[in-house]
C-alpha cells in the first residue's frame, strides 16, 4: 500500500490524473519560489506523513497531518470556507495494486502452508 501511495504523490494521482492547481496557488507558490513544483508536494510534509500499520489481520495506511483529509477528499477550506479544494486521492490503490497485494499475500499464505 505504501509503494501504491508513493506512486500516487510521484504521477500526481492515478488511475485519473488530479485537477490542476488554480491559477491563484500556482501565482502564490510563484512569490515563495515553490513553483515550478509538484502537485501537494510544496515542501514534501504530506507524502512524507504517511505511516502505516499492519498485524495478522489488517493493514492502515494514512496522514495525521490536520489537512490530510481535505486533499483526499475535498472540500471548503480557509477562511470562512471560501476556498473550493478539489479532491486530489492520494490513498488509493488502482487495480494493479489490489492485485500485487493479493499475489504477495496468496504467496505468504502457501509458505506458511507449506
Amino acid at each position: 500500500m505504501a509503494d501504491a501511495v508513493e506512486e500516487n504523490f510521484e504521477q500526481e494521482g492515478r488511475p485519473d490524473k488530479w485537477q490542476e492547481l488554480a491559477d491563484s496557488t500556482i501565482k502564490h507558490r510563484k512569490k515563495t519560489k515553490h513553483w515550478p513544483g509538484r502537485i501537494l508536494q510544496v515542501e514534501g510534509q504530506l507524502a512524507t506523513s504517511i505511516t502505516t500499520q499492519y498485524d495478522s489481520e489488517s493493514a492502515v495506511i494514512g496522514s495525521n497531518l490536520a489537512y490530510a483529509a481535505i486533499h483526499q477528499i475535498g472540500g471548503q477550506a480557509g477562511k470562512g470556507k471560501k476556498v473550493t479544494i478539489p479532491a486530489r486521492p492520494y490513498l488509493i490503490l488502482c487495480e494493479k495494486d489490489l492485485s500485487n497485494i493479493l499475489n504477495t499475500v496468496f504467496t505468504y499464505l502457501n509458505k506458511i502452508k507449506n
